[in-house]
């Protein structure tokens, strides 16, 4: 029986991951910075520490394991984490598994990597990309825009900032594209990825593609809940980004040309999830900090 290991199983889409593994009669084991979190696993997986500062511990961490799904980055620079930590934690945790003797790696990117982008997020993505094509290991890499479900930042935002406010604000016209896919489409995808031998990147978007202004519509429709959606000047879309989250203001990048990987519209999964979607604010720094506890009681009202 293949040992398979996911990085923050407890997290989100390495949640959904870990759980299809299981469910594949596999050993899985995560490595994690947040051994305390709540989660819904008991004693089926095994806990190793995530110790980027430790190249050794690090290595042992991985021993035994055949497919490493590496699901760790960051979303925004802080002043406790940053884009820089990240690329440089990541490099770590891909010499500490072609030193454990893994077999591949399965590796979550992003949408229009580039290291010649603007955006340090994009650009990071991209080196990431590149070292482990050169690292000689076996490897897929997937590349979604926007993942959206249960517990999702996005997509639960705009609802939860539909319900309160009486107009919504977007960074210019809104007209950016945007390809979300289904959590568990993702994890679907990251598995298949697992199970091939061939390297190979899936660009990892959903069935539907909207432009920003469209998909605030779009949830709003689906909650009930139809606001104005007004341009802002940059320093209010600054204001607005904060309320809401991670704001898709790079224009162009978070959609590509390529079949979906996913088949769940999420029109269609809104509109099911009506009565909760925007209920409470996800907030991303807020599980970031308090690693002690679940997602849903880091939600507030």
């Amino acid at each position: 029986m293949e040992t398979h290991a996911v990085t923050g199983a407890f997290g989100y889409s390495g949640k959904y991951i870990a759980r299809r593994l299981l469910d594949r009669g596999l050993r899985v084991v995560t490595l994690t910075n947040s051994p305390g979190r709540p989660h819904p696993f008991g004693d089926a997986l095994a806990v190793r520490p995530l110790d980027f500062a430790n190249p050794g511990a690090l290595a042992r961490s991985l021993e035994g394991v055949s497919v490493l799904y590496n699901t760790y980055w960051v979303r925004f620079n802080h002043p406790l984490f940053s884009h820089a930590d990240a690329v440089r934690n990541t490099l770590a945790l891909f010499d500490a598994a072609r030193r454990a003797g893994v077999r591949r790696i399965v590796h979550v990117s992003i949408t229009n990597p580039s290291e010649d982008s603007p955006f340090e997020y994009f650009r990071g993505k991209a080196v990431l990309e590149r070292a482990l094509g050169e690292s000689g290991l076996s490897h897929g890499i997937l590349r979604p825009a926007v993942l959206f479900g249960h517990e999702d930042i996005l997509v639960n935002n705009i609802a939860w900032a539909l319900r309160r406010f009486p107009v919504f604000g977007v960074f210019g016209d809104g007209k950016y594209r945007i390809q979300p896919i289904h959590v568990e489409d993702f994890a679907d995808c990251a598995v298949a990825l697992g199970e091939s031998d061939e390297n190979g990147t899936v660009e990892a978007i959903g069935p539907e593609t909207f432009t920003y202004r469209e998909l605030v519509e779009a949830v709003g429709a689906a909650i009930g809940v139809r606001r104005p959606v007004l341009r802002l000047s940059p320093a209010l879309g600054h204001l607005a980004g904060l309320v809401i989250g991670r704001i898709v203001g790079d224009a162009g990048l978070l959609c590509v040309d390529a079949p979906p990987a996913g088949a769940t519209r999420l029109t269609e999964w809104a509109r099911a999830h009506a009565d909760t979607l925007g209920r409470r604010y996800a907030s991303e720094l807020a599980r970031r900090v308090h690693r002690d506890r679940s997602y849903g009681d880091l939600a507030s009202r």
